[in-house]
C-alpha cells in the first residue's frame, strides 16, 4: 500500500481548497488533496463546453422527469438539461429544512468553482469593523489592513478585471483591463452619478474573466458559457488556474470519490492526526496521516465534518468548545430590485456575450446615511437589448413576423438586489439522526430564516431601485421584491466563525480551529459577517494567508 502520511490534507478542491494546495504545494509540503465526488479533467471533461441549445435534446431546458428527480433543484436556475451532471443529485444528496433553505452544490473535482458567478469584491473596513459597531456577531481579529496584500496576492494570481474608481466602500484591487458597459449602462451610470451628486456609483463589474491572456491562460472569448467549463481558461477555477499550479511543484496527490467523515483528534496531543476517509465507490474506510489539516469542503459539509471529530472530547464536535459550531449561518439575500424599458439607442448593439454586469456598490448606513436597519446591500444587474424572440404583438404570423424575427427587441434595463444577512445564534445546522444520504451518514438539518433587519432592508431594496431607474429615465419601471428564502444566493457562509475569543468562536484570526490548532478552516464556514458582496476573492485571500502562517508554524513546530 502506498505511504498514507502527508505534510497536509486538504479537504474540498473548490475555491479555497485549490489555493490551499497550491500555496502549501509550492512551499514545498507533500499535500493530499482529497474531494467527494468524481474528477474533472481541465478542457477534455467540459463535454458542453463547445455545444450550442439545439444540441441537446430539449433545447437545454428542464424536464418533467428532472422536475420530478430534482425537487431542491428545481426551484431555481441550476435546474437544466446543459450541466446537470455538474450539481448533487438530491435523492442522493437529501438534507432536512427545518424552515426553507435552497442548498445548491457542486461535488467533483473544482467544486463550485466551474459554475461560479465570478464577480470578485475586496470588503473594506466598514465590513470588518461592522460587528464590532453595532453589537451584532463578534468582532473580526482582521481587519483591512492587514488582508489588503493577501487580497492583492489573490488578484494577481487569479485574474480579476475591473475599473480603478476610487471608492472607499470598496476597495479597488489589482486589476486586469476592465470589460466595457453598454451604451445604455453608461448613459444610466451618469445619470445616476448626477442625481446623487456622486454618493452612488453604477460601476462595470470586477469580475474572475480575464480580459487579457494572463499565467498561461486565454482571455475570454465572451462566450457566456463559464458555468458549463472554459476551454480556454478564460476565468478563474480550480481546474484552469490552481490544481495545474499545484500539480506542477510535484507535491500533490489528488483523490477523488473521497468521502471525509471525520477528523481525527489526539486528546493527548491535543491536535488533529490526519483524517478518515470513506471511498464512496467501495465504500471502504481509510486513514490517511497528516501534520496540518485545511477544511475548505464547504461551509455547510466543513461543520459538519467538524461536528462528526473529537466527539469522546466534545459531545457536539471539534470546535464546538465555545458552543458556536455550527450556529450563525447567513447567505445573502436576493430576489429584490426593478427593470424597466429604455427608449432609443435602436441604431445601438454590443459584440459578444459579456460575462459580467453592472455593480451599484453599497450606500445604505454609510457615512450621513442612517436608516431603521444596520448594514446594506448593493445590486447586480445589465442594460442588454431583448433577443430575437421579443414578443411582436403587431405579428403573428407571415412574412412581417419572420422579418421581425431578424432584428433585436428594445434596450431594458435591470437590477437585482444582494443585501447582507446579519450573523444569528438561532440561525444554525444539526445533524438529523433520523435521515441518512446514499452513503448511510447522516445528513444535515438546516434551521435558517431571514429576521427583521433584513427584511427592513429588502423594503429599500425595491424602493431605490425604482427610485433610481426612474431617476435614470427609463421607463415602466416595475419593482420585484421575489423569494428572499436563504441559500438561493449560494453563498453559504459562518457556521464556525473567527474571532478572538476561544469562548465564543471556532477558529482565530489564523484560520486555526482553537481546539486544535493543527486544523484551519479558510471556506465560508470561517466567517464572523456576510458583508454584501460577493465572498470568494475574501476565501482566496484568508486561504492564502493561512497557508503561508501553517507553513512558518510548522517550521517552528508551533503546530
Amino acid at each position: 500500500m502506498a505511504d498514507q502520511t502527508y505534510d497536509a490534507i486538504v479537504v474540498g478542491s473548490g475555491i479555497s481548497g485549490g489555493w490551499a494546495a497550491k500555496e502549501l504545494t509550492e512551499k514545498g509540503l507533500k499535500v493530499l488533496l482529497l474531494e467527494r465526488g468524481r474528477n474533472i479533467e481541465h478542457i477534455k471533461d467540459y463535454v458542453s463546453a463547445n455545444k450550442e441549445a439545439w444540441d441537446f435534446p430539449h433545447r437545454g431546458r428542464r424536464t418533467q422527469q428532472m422536475i420530478h428527480d430534482y425537487p431542491n433543484l428545481k426551484r431555481d436556475y441550476p435546474l437544466n438539461e446543459i450541466n446537470l451532471d455538474y450539481w448533487c443529485k438530491d435523492t442522493e444528496h437529501p438534507y432536512t429544512e427545518v424552515k426553507p433553505f435552497y442548498w445548491f452544490r457542486g461535488y467533483h473535482v473544482g467544486g463550485k468553482s466551474l459554475m461560479w458567478g465570478r464577480q470578485s469584491y475586496r470588503w473594506s473596513d466598514l465590513d470588518f469593523e461592522a460587528n464590532l459597531k453595532d453589537g451584532h456577531g463578534v468582532d473580526w481579529p482582521v481587519r483591512y489592513k492587514e488582508i489588503e496584500p493577501w487580497y492583492s496576492y489573490a488578484e494577481k494570481f487569479a485574474g480579476i478585471s475591473g475599473n480603478k474608481d476610487g471608492l472607499a466602500v470598496l476597495p479597488d484591487g489589482q486589476f486586469l483591463p476592465p470589460m466595457d458597459m453598454t451604451c445604455v449602462e453608461k448613459d444610466v451610470a451618469a445619470r445616476i452619478k448626477e442625481k446623487y451628486k456622486g454618493e452612488r456609483a453604477m460601476i462595470i463589474g470586477r469580475t474572475a474573466n480575464l480580459t487579457v491572456p494572463h499565467e498561461g491562460r486565454t482571455n475570454c472569448q465572451f462566450r457566456n458559457k463559464c458555468w458549463l467549463g472554459c476551454p480556454f481558461g478564460g476565468y478563474f477555477s480550480t481546474q484552469s488556474s490552481t490544481l495545474p499550479a499545484a500539480q506542477k511543484t510535484g507535491n500533490l496527490t489528488l483523490r477523488p470519490y473521497s468521502i471525509v467523515t471525520r477528523v481525527i483528534y489526539d486528546k493527548d496531543k491535543k491536535k488533529a492526526t490526519g483524517v478518515e476517509v470513506l471511498d464512496s465507490e467501495t465504500m471502504k474506510t481509510v486513514e490517511y496521516k497528516s501534520k496540518i489539516v485545511f477544511l475548505n469542503a464547504g461551509t455547510l459539509d466543513t461543520a459538519k465534518i467538524l461536528m462528526n471529530s473529537a466527539t469522546d472530547v466534545w459531545p457536539d464536535g471539534l470546535g464546538s468548545s465555545s458552543g458556536e459550531l455550527g450556529h450563525n449561518l447567513m447567505d445573502h439575500h436576493l430576489g429584490t430590485g426593478a427593470s424597466g424599458k429604455v427608449e432609443g439607442y435602436e441604431d445601438k448593439y454590443y459584440f459578444g456575450r459579456r460575462a459580467n454586469g453592472i455593480y451599484i456598490p453599497r450606500y445604505r448606513n454609510v457615512g450621513n446615511d442612517k436608516r431603521d436597519y444596520v448594514r446594506g446591500f448593493g445590486y447586480q444587474g445589465s442594460g442588454t437589448r431583448e433577443s430575437w424572440n421579443h414578443q411582436v404583438a403587431e405579428f403573428s404570423i407571415g412574412a412581417e413576423f419572420k422579418d421581425a424575427l431578424t432584428e433585436p427587441g428594445g434596450w431594458t434595463m435591470g437590477m437585482g438586489g444582494f443585501g447582507e444577512m446579519l450573523p444569528n445564534h438561532d440561525n444554525k445546522i444539526s445533524i438529523d439522526k433520523t435521515k441518512k444520504d446514499k452513503w448511510g451518514m447522516n445528513v444535515l438539518a438546516i434551521d435558517c430564516e431571514l429576521r427583521e433587519n433584513e427584511k427592513k432592508m429588502r423594503k429599500d431594496c425595491v424602493n431605490d431601485a425604482i427610485e433610481m431607474l426612474t431617476a435614470a429615465g427609463v421607463k415602466d419601471v416595475k419593482g420585484h421584491d421575489g423569494d428572499g428564502t436563504p441559500g438561493k444566493g449560494i453563498h453559504e457562509m459562518g457556521t464556525a466563525r473567527m474571532g478572538r475569543d476561544r469562548k465564543t468562536s471556532v477558529v482565530n484570526g489564523n484560520n486555526q480551529v482553537w481546539d486544535a490548532p493543527n486544523v484551519f478552516v479558510t471556506d465560508g464556514a470561517f466567517m464572523a459577517s456576510s458583508s454584501c458582496v460577493n465572498p470568494s476573492l475574501t476565501y482566496m485571500a484568508f486561504t492564502a494567508r493561512a497557508a503561508a502562517f501553517a507553513v512558518e508554524e510548522l517550521k517552528k513546530q508551533n503546530i
